[in-house]
């Protein structure tokens, strides 16, 4: 880039009050800000700075160095239009690196910045890459030919040593560039694996020689599910694709110089039908199979009681542990139905011999059977946390993704523990309220929750906390088919995990943590990352103004916004009323918001109806907590005028997992009650089943409760409406009871398992 480029830039930035080009020395070098993410663990600020010009030398001595070094002048240059020249040593106008060999906290590093240069010291070179990362966050985000690094001592580790994230390439099918790309980002937070989902039932991704039929066939689908799962339709494409191994490798190689390690996963016994397809006879059934169309959990898995399953597994490792060095290899273990297992004579067979008590000690049989095979190879197995059924493979790492349970059960047996569970770490879930999200999951987890996420259970004592070695975000493609739709689920979530996991807890502060990202994410756009703009949009919420009465209040975190409203159903303008003070209600309303920053709007509208009845605000118990993913946070959202939506993407549904539900509400006074209702969901493909019965009753001392309404039939799919009117109650305390349905069919998807029950917007008139 020429002066004359520059200096065109600046012209350009300047006008917007950003930077402006002088042809004085470096009069115009603007200068960094102290915005780090994730946190460091100690961070002093200095009063000089360090001017870094075309003049300024890289100092690395050793290859890996040498290697980080490169990485900043690539970075710089997009910059700059130029890159510092890299030698082995340079007494001043120098960046330094330093690498040494402290082994017992690796990825250490500091970081001293002042007038005379910057020196950064790794324990080890991953250490030193950290360190370089952190000095990429203290340039400015704005081109130039020069800048100042603000003066700054920098003392910083990592908190957990596993720091994840995962990608699953199954679903829908990502090519190698974009691969790169999602690895430079993990590193460029600070995050150390990525953990690459290779094999699904809807596509085998990786070449393996030995069984060329997993690329000719089990690579393909006929089709693909278009739109929701429930909607039952297809495209009628064609699709397919799969990595060679020399790809592989490439993805590897690459990764290791960002100090990421690639962990596969090679999902068994479930999850296998691609497999199936181009291999019928290791099945139960021998077939005919089909690579699947839909999502979900299959019937069809890997025959447990056939020895030819394991030589396949086997050599298909043997394989894979050619291109991927990593000590772990993840083998799944999750979703895996035991119907086909119950009636295969080859497996019934197969736990007599072993002496095994049911189909989910069988499942641990296969399990530990090729946990052997992959210690023999000196590697260790990570699998999902169905895995404890029917007892631990020895020496396994437990994903704990259903929950937090599994990850505690899995430590008090002095497991290691990788923990990812849904309500925090998945990013496929909805991260708005907002009506123009994309097709989600399902779930509702935004940035803020996965900041507020505290990986170590507080139900484990110090010495089983050891075993918890840190976390991951997963991210499962079945309605995420291109790279812009992928980014938008990932960041700037991500942002938040990274600091979770590296920053020291008494360092995490979410309010800080937002200054800081309206920095960051100018570094996401140099990057060109489509990332998500929600943290910064309108959020509303109905709350008592002190006086019994229900008001709504607004709120954006987008410095330098304007928030306008309407409640009349049209759209927001700058014409609109500017929001200062919560809003009263008196009858159910729409409220439509929008912040505008600079006279244009920014991100997303925010669009909520709001109910207004008799229980708003009022006092609410519930019998039990809901399960941890889906918890709105408090009783009041029970009754907060917001319905949940058919998405259950908003964080308004109560969910219960195999549990019945009681909550209670107390008015103000006894009085005449005209309607009681509810809303529940069914949506049988993701666990979710209508209630057996709901049932209501009323109480004017809050001991005696009279039933006044029952309904026991929920046919519709997604929101079920449950609505009493009544004509002779009257009562203070009106209760509902919400009865689960029990366990999952035999057939359906997560067949056996307890089924969820949905709850939302307790309705008294």
């Amino acid at each position: 880039m020429t002066m004359k480029n520059v200096c065109s830039i600046g012209l350009l930035l300047a006008a917007a009050g950003l930077w402006a080009c002088s042809g004085s020395h470096h009069a115009a070098a603007p200068k960094g800000q102290v915005s780090i993410i994730p946190m460091p663990a100690q961070v002093q600020e200095k009063a000089d700075s360090f001017l870094l010009d075309k003049q300024t030398v890289l100092v690395a001595s050793t290859d890996a160095d040498k290697q980080t070094a490169a990485l900043f002048n690539s970075w710089l240059k997009e910059l700059t239009g130029y890159e510092l020249a890299i030698r082995a040593t340079a007494d001043k106008n120098a960046i330094i690196l330093q690498t040494g060999q402290d082994s017992t906290n690796p990825e250490g590093y500091t970081l001293q910045a002042g007038s005379q240069g910057v020196n950064i010291h790794g324990n080890t070179a991953s250490g030193t890459f950290y360190g370089i990362q952190t000095l990429i966050q203290l340039l400015p985000v704005q081109p130039a030919t020069a800048f100042y690094i603000p003066g700054v001592s920098i003392t910083d580790a990592p908190r957990f040593s596993y720091r994840g994230l995962h990608l699953d390439v199954g679903r829908h099918f990502f090519p190698v560039a974009f691969i790169k790309k999602y690895i430079d980002l993990l590193a460029m937070h600070k995050m150390n694996t990525f953990h690459w989902h290779l094999t699904d039932d809807q596509g085998w991704r990786v070449e393996i020689k030995k069984y060329a039929r997993l690329q000719e066939i089990s690579s393909k689908r006929k089709e693909t599910m278009a739109g929701r799962y429930a909607d039952g339709k297809y495209d009628g494409k064609p699709y397919g694709g799969y990595y060679t191994q020399e790809q592989v490798k490439e993805v590897v190689k690459y990764a290791a110089e960002r100090f990421v390690t690639v962990i596969p996963e090679i999902e068994m016994p479930g999850h296998s039908l691609a497999v199936l397809t181009a291999y019928p006879q290791l099945g139960c059934t021998g077939g005919p199979y089909e690579v699947g169309t839909r999502w979900g959990v299959y019937d069809d898995v890997y025959c447990a009681g056939n020895d030819s399953v394991y030589t396949f597994l086997q050599d298909v490792l043997d394989e894979v542990l050619e291109l991927f060095p990593s000590r772990y290899i993840h083998i799944g273990g999750d979703e895996s139905p035991k119907v086909r297992w119950q009636k295969c004579p080859k497996c019934q067979a197969r736990m007599k011999q072993e002496h095994l008590k049911d189909e989910h000690a069988l499942q641990s049989y296969f399990i530990q059977r090729m946990e052997k095979y992959l210690n023999s190879k000196g590697r260790q197995i990570i699998g999902w946390d169905e895995i404890l059924e029917g007892g631990l493979a020895p020496n396994a790492t437990v994903m704990s993704w259903t929950g937090i349970q599994g990850g505690i059960t899995a430590a008090r047996q002095k497991h290691n523990v990788i923990m990812t569970p849904g309500n925090y770490c998945y990013f496929d879930h909805y991260q708005s309220q907002s009506t123009n999200e994309p097709l989600a999951i399902g779930g509702f987890t935004p940035v803020s929750e996965v900041y507020a996420y505290e990986p170590v259970p507080t139900e484990l004592t110090k010495e089983e906390a050891v075993f918890i070695k840190g976390a991951q975000a997963n991210l499962w493609t079945e309605y995420i088919n291109n790279t812009s739709y992928l980014e938008y689920m990932v960041y700037p979530r991500a942002t938040a995990l990274a600091e979770v996991l590296w920053s020291a807890t008494d360092k995490r502060n979410y309010n800080n943590f937002l200054e800081r990202l309206k920095v960051h994410v100018h570094r996401l756009e140099l990057k060109k990352v489509n990332y998500a703009r929600h943290v910064f949009e309108v959020t509303g919420k109905i709350a008592d103004n002190g006086k019994g009465q229900a008001v709504i209040q607004l709120d954006s975190k987008l410095e330098g916004g304007t928030i306008h409203y309407t409640t009349d159903s049209t759209a927001p303008s700058l014409q609109s009323p500017v929001y200062t003070t919560p809003l009263a209600v008196t009858g159910n309303t729409v409220i439509r918001a929008q912040v505008f920053q600079n006279g244009k709007p920014f991100g997303n509208e925010y669009h909520q109806p709001f109910l207004i009845h008799k229980g708003l605000v009022k006092k609410i118990t519930l019998d039990q907590e809901p399960g941890q993913s889906y918890n709105p946070g408090s009783p009041a959202a029970m009754v907060n005028g917001i319905a949940g939506n058919a998405a259950y993407n908003d964080g308004q549904w109560f969910g219960y997992n195999g549990k019945d539900l009681t909550a209670t509400v107390e008015l103000d006074s006894v009085q005449d009650i005209h309607l009681v209702g509810m809303n529940t969901m069914n949506a049988r493909s993701n666990w979710i089943y209508p209630p057996k019965q709901v049932v209501f009753s009323v109480s004017e001392d809050g001991k005696t409760f009279k039933e006044v309404f029952k309904q026991t039939s929920f046919t519709k799919e997604g929101i079920n409406q449950v609505r009493g009117k009544l004509t002779q109650a009257r009562g203070r305390y009106v209760r509902m009871q919400v009865q689960h349905f029990g366990k999952i069919p035999a057939g359906a998807a997560g067949a056996g398992n307890p089924a969820w029950v949905f709850a939302d917007e307790f309705i008294i008139e």
